[in-house]
Parts: C-alpha cells; structure tokens; sequence
C-alpha cells in the first residue's frame, strides 16, 4: 500500500496536517539528525501566525548553526560557519526562538537531550525538560497522545514497491509506534520525509512503504549537518592514552562523542598501527604504572587481532576510523540470523557472519555518512542501526544475543565532574539547570554491571577553567548526580586510571585523588579527612604531586614534535590560517574570563614582541588588516598579541 498523499511542496504538505488533525498538534520528532527541519518550521510558522492554534512538540537534540557573539569571534566563525554548513543550511526555528525565550505562547517545546550548554538561559527549554533514561522515551512518549510523527528518511525503489530506511534514526520510532498499538491508542499520523543526501541502510532500519501515512519529497533540500571536527590538546591526549589500555582484544566498544573520544579512537589506533611509540608515550605519562598494572589485568597492549565490536547508542566518525584502522572487525549475531542459526542446530557466537556495528543513530561528519553509504554497498550486513531498546539495555528476548555480542565490553562515556566517592555529573548543575540530559550514559552503566566482564568508563579533565580561574573537576561532593556511586566503576582523566569498583569509600578516595591535579590535592585530601572518610594519618604520595600540566607537557613533547599528536588528528574543517588563529582565540577567550588573565592580554598588548610567520594572513582572514575605525585597530593589536603570545609559549615549551 502506497502512502495516501505525497508531497513535493513543504508549505501544502504542512497546510494539510493542520486542516487533517486540527488545532492542537502534538508532535514527535526523532533527535539529532533525523529531524525534518523545513516541515517543523512550516507547522511552526502556522501556530505562531494562528492563536487558536497550539503545538506540542516532543523531541531531543534540536541542532542549530552556532551564533557567534560580535567582534573577533564573529569575524572568525561567520566566514567559516557559512563555509562549513552550507547557504542552504537551516535551522529549526523553534530552537532558535526557544534559545533566546522568544518561544510564542502557544507552542511548548519538550526535550529529554539538549545540545550541551546551549539552553542554560531558556527558561522555557529548563521548565519543559523530561528527564528520562533513553530506552525509556517511548514508553513516556506513548502517554502523550501524540498525533503526528515526521522523520527524515531515505528511500529506494526496489522490485517489490518503495521501501524507507530510517537510517540515522530508527532509535526510538520502532519502538515508539509499537507502545502505541499495544496500549490500543490511535497511530499518529506519520509522514516520511525523503532526503537524498541521507545514507540508505538496510536491516533493521528498513521499513515498508505503508509504515508511513504521507510522503513528502521536496524539490530542494539542505545539506546534512554536520558536526565540525575539534582540535584536540595533550591533556586530551593523555587522557586517551590511558583510556586505550583498558580495551580488551576480542571485546566490545561503545564511545561517545567530543573531543574525549576523538583522543581514545586515535590513541587505539596508534596502539594497532603503531604499537611501539604507543607503548613508549604510555610509559612516559604513567611513572607509576596504574594503567600499565590495569592493561595486563583487563585490557591490552598490543595490537587487536581479533578486533573489536561496537554497540553504542551513537555511532560517530570514531567507528570509521576504527574500522579503517583494522580494528572495528569482530562480527556479531542479529536476531534473524540468531533464529536461522538456531533451527539449524549450528547456534554458536563464533560462527561467521553478521554485523560488525550495531547503533541506534548516527551524527558527525559528511565524511562519515559518505563512509556509512559506502558501507550499505559494500557490505550491507557490517552496520546495523536499530531500535534503541536493542542497543542500549540486555532486558527483553535479545538478552542472551546480546550479552554473547558484548563480552569484554568496555562502555565509554564522558562526564564533567566526579566526585572523590564515585558519583558523576553528567548533564546538569546543582542549581537544577539541565546542560544536556542523561541520554543512555545511565544504561550503560548499568548495563556494564550486569555484564560478567563488561566494565564502565567514565572520560573526564581533571579540570576547567572557570570565573576565578582554573577549577577542580573532582570535588568532594555536588549538588547533582548523574551517575550514583553505588554504580561507581572506572574513571579515567589526564593523569590516569581510577578503578572503584568494588573498594571501599577510603579506597575510593585515594583512587580519585591519584587522578587528580595536584593543585588540588591538599583541599580535596583535608576535606575527605573532615568528613572521617580518609584515615586522619594519610599522607599524600609525593609521586601524585607531579600531576600538573607542565608535567604532560615535557612528558609528552618527543611525541609532539614527531607530529604523532597533531591538533587535528581525523583532518579538519578549518583552513591553515584558521588553525594558526584557533589557539590565540582560544587563550584570548580563556584570560577575558579571569581578572589575572585580563592582566595577561593588557601585559600581552603592552609588549607584543616581534611580528610572527604568517601573522597578516591571518589578520586578513580576520579581516583587520587594514582597520578602519578605532575598534577595528583595537581588535587587529589584540589579535596580533594573541598570535604572538600563544606563538611564544608554544616555542617556550617545545623547543627544536
């Protein structure tokens, strides 16, 4: 059965649903990238014209261009932002309005995952939060009385009629529309929204033509969002080095995304390409061998043979790499091939055959889903994105499938604070602000518990550069948990491994402190010591003292010069000039924030030193090479101070 209408023109498919299902729309949209922006706006655009009429809209990470403030940000993002996304581009304009609590009254925006920081100042975006689990959306979804779902989808004519791929989004729609039918509530009205640009895959992502009610296929379409690709420090890497060594040969991957997993993906493939200088940067950043200790207990140093498998919520460009390095390998079962396997008496986790892959949505770079639609020809069995229920729990009939597909799992995830008793702070504040949601970290954390050999790992910086200066991100308590710390696990920062599980809250204590700045140390140990969790005669080791920046940097800067850490280590989307311009933004972004930094760029403009190389090619690209007001030569002598500072301490700490 064909869908009932299709639709080439947005504005007449969006005048349809509204005179189809009347003034009250309650809408859902997948997250991320399967959103259908332009008819999200056209239904938008008529309840904000209309206040008769109202729209609820229920949906997660709602991505939208970022919007640099005036002046030297600006004038380095606009070019590149327009470069990066495209004239084309565009954003969904609830998420624009609800940004700068612009939202009409009329229209009420819920989210269980925002982009990260993005909302802090919404007030509505705060108050309409859901704070939920993801494998548990749909369930809460199919109480809402949804009456509409519009998902971007791709589409292909095959010999038995039109099918649609839910491809980066087949994570809870699956699961949505199956709680509806069984708590015997009316289907909403669907609508496939066809995009040429979105990678086709196949398996449990494809559904039949008459899943959907109405096709809209518009004449135009803007390009793919894209996640543009972050530089990556030695904090960071460090960080990654470490975190490398915990993988088992043979296991189980799931990583997030940000620049934490950027460094673990490159750090695992310099452990596969090669071996030796990883061993040897492993050494130099871990004198008191913990990570070494912890690699021949339940990880690894040599290359994967047996290769890895994924099973992560997100798949993101870290898979690529890893699948082109050699390691993304290790084949799994699915459900069908599980079944077949079965009613031939051959059922055995070691025969081959299945996917190497399994996510429930995909986000990142037009790289990656130029590499996903490769894949879907090539080798149609490797990737297989399904419902989020399938991924990110072992509960239900795939839990036997699924804990033979996860042995050695080790589950990666970021936070940004942790306590010295185990608890994590991954999505808020103590004020009660949302920074971004749960997601799935919570299962699978859980999920690495329930697992015999499945462990937790959660990324973190030991610290941040705040208001007053640089910041502990291990504290003794928080006003906000994310993570319990009764599920406490492994944490890993740029100073090694903390491995919690099981010890006591004495135990525990030492563990984070070990990882932690030793700047902070002393605090963090007397206020244990206060709260009669840490024995009145601990001493700190003089070993941990060396944990400092400056420390990492001389540790590491044989690698540096090599060219074996780069700034970008997956390329980049910013040109030469802009990465030259990246670190002396960043530090002039840094020192605004402090008064002591603020001293820092008016020393800095005071004694700017000597012009650098390629110092008015990037003031061009800034577009201040020839100033022609005051501001503007205020902007060109901060800029040029910047070049010349960051260009100084550069050469300070690596000398040729």
């Amino acid at each position: 059965m064909s869908p009932e209408h299709c639709y080439t023109d947005t504005e007449a498919c969006a005048h349809h649903l509204a005179e189809r299902l009347g003034p009250d729309l309650r809408v859902a949209a997948p997250l991320g990238l399967g959103k259908p922006h332009g008819l999200l706006n056209a239904l938008y655009q008529l309840t904000t014209a209309d206040t008769s009429r109202s729209l609820s809209l229920y949906t997660a990470l709602s991505l939208t261009r970022p919007h640099p403030v005036p002046g030297l940000e600006a004038r380095f993002s606009g070019p590149f932002l327009a470069r990066h996304f495209g004239d084309d581009a565009v954003d969904p304009q609830y998420a624009v309005d609800q940004a700068r609590n612009a939202l009409p009254t009329n229209v009420a925006v819920h989210e269980f995952y925002m982009q990260s920081g993005a909302l802090l100042g919404s007030s509505t975006a705060q108050r309409n939060y859901i704070s939920q689990n993801y494998t548990q959306v749909a369930r809460d979804l199919a109480v809402q009385d949804i009456n509409l779902l519009v998902q971007l989808v791709a589409r292909r004519e095959t010999a038995e009629g039109v099918r649609y791929s839910l491809s980066c989004n087949p994570d809870l729609t699956l699961d949505f529309i199956d709680q509806v039918v069984q708590a015997g509530k009316p289907r909403p009205v669907c609508v496939a929204v066809v995009h040429p640009g979105l990678p086709y895959i196949s398996g449990h992502a494809e559904v039949a033509q008459d899943y959907f009610d109405l096709e809209l296929c518009p004449e135009t379409s803007p390009p793919l969002f894209a996640v543009p690709r972050q530089p990556v420090d030695l904090a960071e890497y460090a960080l990654g080095l470490h975190a490398s060594a915990l993988v088992k040969d043979g296991g189980c991957l799931q990583i997030g995304i940000g620049v934490l997993s950027d460094a673990l993906v490159y750090a695992l493939r310099l452990r596969q390409l090669d071996n030796t200088p990883w061993r040897r940067a492993l050494v130099a950043i871990d004198p008191r061998g913990g990570t070494h200790a912890l690699a021949a207990r339940m990880g690894g140093l040599s290359p994967f043979r047996a290769g890895l498998y994924g099973a992560s919520e997100m798949v993101m460009d870290g898979f690529m790499h890893l699948q082109r390095a050699g390691i993304l390998k290790r084949r799994a079962w699915d459900n069908i091939a599980l079944e077949r396997a079965a009613a031939c008496g051959r059922l055995s986790p070691e025969t081959p055959g299945g996917h190497y892959l399994r996510g429930a949505f995909f986000l990142g770079s037009h790289e990656l889903y130029e590499w996903l639609a490769a894949m879907e020809a090539e080798d149609s069995d490797a990737i297989d994105m399904c419902r989020v229920s399938n991924v990110n729990q072992l509960y239900g009939d795939h839990q036997v499938l699924a804990s033979m597909q996860r042995r050695g799992a080790r589950f990666f995830n970021t936070c940004m604070m942790a306590t010295l008793l185990g608890s994590a702070v991954s999505d808020g504040l103590e004020n009660g602000e949302v920074v971004s949601g749960v997601g799935g970290q919570y299962n699978f954390v859980a999920m690495a518990h329930e697992l015999a050999d499945g462990r937790s790992v959660l990324l973190l910086r030991s610290t941040r550069r705040g208001r007053a200066g640089v910041e502990t991100n291990i504290r003794w308590n928080y006003g906000h948990t994310t993570i319990p710390r009764h599920l406490r696990d492994m944490y890993v920062t740029e100073y090694g491994v903390a491995d919690l599980r099981g010890k006591t809250d004495s135990e525990c204590i030492e563990a984070m402190l070990a990882i932690s700045d030793a700047r902070f140390l002393d605090a963090l140990c007397a206020e244990a010591k206060a709260h009669g969790k840490l024995a009145a005669d601990f001493q700190i080791p003089e070993r941990w003292r060396n944990n400092r920046p400056e420390f990492l940097r001389e540790a590491l800067a044989p690698w540096q010069r090599k060219g074996l850490l780069p700034a970008f280590p997956f390329g980049s989307d910013f040109t030469e000039v802009e990465q030259r311009l990246l670190p002396a933004l960043k530090w002039l972004q840094a020192a605004s924030g402090t008064w002591h930094g603020k001293l820092g760029i008016v020393a800095a403009l005071m004694r700017p030193g000597a012009a650098v190389d390629g110092e008015q090619e990037a003031l061009e690209r800034m577009g201040l090479a020839q100033p022609g007001s005051l501001r503007e030569r205020l902007l060109r002598r901060l800029m040029a101070a910047a070049l010349r500072r960051v260009h100084q301490a550069s050469s300070q700490r690596l000398p040729s």
